[in-house]
This record gives structure tokens, C-alpha cells and sequence, in this order.
């Protein structure tokens, strides 16, 4: 499946949009990892939670389990927020 990458992420992947295959969000993040790797550590915590700046977006619906289930035609969209002031 494609997954949306935010600019702030791609210098891990070179690309807007990339391939990446898993049944759940965290199968995924770990192919994601294992094609460009350091990323997953980006967006998950050491408690194996998306970081609070982390967004995930399956189908349009915010996503914030791991486990959440992931189809072979669902569109997936990484989203980082961004602060400042």
C-alpha cells in the first residue's frame, strides 16, 4: 500500500509517497522501519506509542493504536504537527 510521508520525514525516505505492507499499524511502522530505517523511532516512543506530535490517518480517521487493523487498499497518511509560536 502507499503511505504518505510528511516533509519533515523524508529524509528518510526521499519520497512523498512510499510502498509499505503490515497488517496493523505497528507491522507498518516496522516495514517502514526496515525499508528506511530510524524512522519508526520518529514517530513511536519507547513506551510504543505514537509520539504526541505523531499523526496517522487510515482512510481518513485518526488512528492512534498500534494494533489497529490496516487493509491492503486503505490509504494511509503520516501526519506531523507542528508547533511554534
Amino acid at each position: 500500500m502507499q503511505v504518505l510521508i510528511p516533509t519533515s520525514l523524508r529524509s528518510y525516505t526521499r519520497a512523498a509517497r512510499v510502498e509499505a505492507s503490515g497488517a496493523t499499524l505497528a507491522e507498518l511502522l516496522a516495514d517502514l522501519d526496515r525499508r528506511y530505517p530510524g524512522l519508526r523511532f520518529r514517530m513511536v516512543d519507547e513506551q510504543d506509542r505514537l509520539r504526541p506530535h505523531m499523526r496517522v490517518f487510515v482512510d481518513g480517521r485518526a488512528v492512534h493504536d498500534l494494533g489497529h487493523p490496516i487493509a491492503a487498499g486503505d490509504d494511509v497518511a503520516i501526519v506531523q504537527a507542528l508547533s511554534g509560536g
